[in-house]
């Protein structure tokens, strides 16, 4: 039970830290430049993760080939990621429309789960993830018109849509599992790196010297990044990717209603009845997966302790270390 109720902090905590990235997003662009902003969130954050690397250890037990796969994986899921997000809030689409349209990726990766991930979706999730979808276009709709970004700059946020898409599927098929320390390090080192080179090359990688920009950046190193995508890669390793993606259907409308408060961005019944959606088809979801994770493990544990008890040996005692993982398999 307390394991639980520490996925479910978790969860919550993951849904606001993953909101913040796009409020603090558009409050940083308004005066610099994009790749400055991007630059200085990630230059503290790659120093201090190497740091704590160093001093733990556990850059001894990495492997080039775990390396060589969080360096792919990095750079879909935080450079390709956080630029189409900042490119897409710098050109003027609202918070919350960039939000829910990377809202929608839940969808895609119900759809290739199966396919590419070997994961079944219970028809109850489909179910739920489609309820959160009609939710996220009904707060689209009431979003749309609420800012003079040229149509084309829509695909932007789909693009990064796109980008964690990949991260995930990679993520789950690579053999080569990681620390989420090391996870961390990989892809905040690489970022910056690229994010460096590109800040050079258009005269962007001066940052300004006053204060509100310096805490901005380093809300964004910590919240957003740090906290967020620390937490997106554990709890994709303890709830599945279908569960953790349905969760982002909730990022959605607590970005449109933060935009709404603190910058006026348009927050309707529609709004209101598409958050509401929202949340009910991430709850379906939920409800979904863990009475598939119980199931699982009284399947697999009942026969077990039978089989146990009739032959007298110790099948009984090997079987509840055995069953955590078959049930894991199994629910998914």
């Amino acid at each position: 039970m307390s394991k639980q109720i520490g996925i479910v902090f978790a969860a919550a905590a993951f849904v606001l830290a993953w909101s913040s990235g796009f409020i603090v997003a558009k409050i940083g662009t308004e005066d610099v430049p994009v790749l400055t902003v991007l630059l200085w969130r990630f230059v503290p954050l790659a120093l201090g993760l190497a740091i704590v690397l160093l001093l733990s250890g556990q850059w001894r037990n990495a492997s080039r080939a775990q390396l060589r796969s969080q360096l792919v994986i990095g750079l879909f899921a935080q450079f390709g990621y956080v630029v189409f997000v900042y490119a897409s809030v710098a050109v003027g689409i609202s918070t919350g429309t960039t939000a829910l349209i990377d809202a929608v990726q839940p969808l895609v990766i119900a759809a290739l789960a199966g396919p590419m991930l070997h994961v079944r979706v219970p028809g109850a999730q489909w179910l739920g993830l489609g309820i959160g979808a009609v939710g996220v276009f009904l707060i689209v709709q009431s979003q749309f018109g609420s800012s003079d970004a040229p149509p084309i700059a829509y695909a932007l946020p789909a693009l990064a849509m796109v980008s964690l898409i990949t991260a995930t599927i990679l993520e789950r098929r690579s053999p080569h599992r990681s620390p989420v320390l090391l996870t961390l390090t990989v892809h905040a080192t690489a970022t910056t790196v690229l994010l460096a080179v590109l800040a050079l090359a258009t005269g962007a990688a001066v940052p300004p010297g006053d204060a509100t920009f310096w805490l901005t950046t380093l809300f964004l190193a910590l919240v957003p990044t740090l906290s967020a995508y620390g937490l997106y890669w554990w709890l994709l390793r303890r709830i599945g990717v279908t569960v953790l993606n349905a969760l982002l259907f909730l990022v959605a409308p607590t970005t449109a209603v933060a935009g709404a408060l603190l910058f006026g961005e348009p927050f309707t019944l529609l709004t209101a009845g598409g958050f509401l959606l929202s949340a009910a088809g991430v709850a379906l979801v939920l409800v979904s997966d863990a009475r598939g994770r119980v199931g699982a493990r009284s399947r697999v544990s009942g026969p077990s302790r039978v089989s146990g008890r009739a032959s007298g040996d110790h099948a009984g005692d090997a079987s509840p270390r055995r069953a955590p993982d078959c049930a894991r398999q199994a629910a998914r």
